[in-house]
């Protein structure tokens, strides 16, 4: 069994803000499988999906992203997942990137994310393999980088016209952990980690 862990915060008010990328892509994955993640177990919600022939756990913690690393462990224990090894996938926002960009990798540090930064606290490793999903601002025509402000940003709704473009990102991402799945993350990475 696969797990693939989307960070976020619970609650409504947090639903659309570009902190819970993580939770959207792991909706996205389960609107696709035809499951709902409704089931409590780990501190998290998750369901049992079928995806590109693989069994696999979607799970959204409970925790508030702050400790989401109490709900990653839990999960991992529970269903006797190695760590390292890539049968745990978390996908989560990264402020670096531009909106519209996601990145693969085997392992990495942090960089400010306290969601990341608990899991690899819990885990005892830095070594997992994520989908990060670019919720910074675009550049500007001229290819000038624009500084999107810490929390208020990720915590504030987004709007229309950023919902359309991660709309589209969403399903690159069920697309990466398909292949991932199915090739190996090594051919999602050559095939995903592109810049567009």
């Amino acid at each position: 069994m696969k797990l693939i862990v989307g960070l976020g915060n619970p609650g409504i008010e947090y639903q659309f803000t570009p902190h819970n990328a993580g939770f959207l892509a792991v909706d996205r994955i389960a609107e696709v499988c035809g499951v709902q993640l409704a089931n409590r177990r780990g501190r998290a919600l998750t369901a049992k999906a079928k995806l590109a022939g693989h069994d696999v756990l979607l799970a959204k913690p409970e925790t508030f992203m702050n400790l989401s690393g109490l709900s990653a462990a839990a999960l991992v224990r529970e269903l006797e997942i190695p760590v390292p090894s890539h049968d745990l996938l978390v996908i989560y926002d990264e402020l670096a990137f531009p909106l519209g960009k996601i990145k693969l990798a085997e392992r990495g540090s942090a960089n400010g994310h306290n969601g990341v930064k608990s899991i690899s606290g819990a885990l005892g490793t830095e070594e997992w393999l994520r989908i990060r999903i670019g919720v910074g601002k675009q550049s500007l025509a001229d290819g000038t980088d624009i500084k999107a402000g810490g929390r208020d940003y990720l915590l504030a709704p987004m709007r229309k016209q950023e919902l359309a473009v991660l709309d589209e990102v969403l399903d690159r991402v069920r697309n990466a952990v398909e292949v991932v799945l199915t090739k190996g993350v090594g051919a999602a990475m050559n095939e995903f980690n592109r810049s567009e």
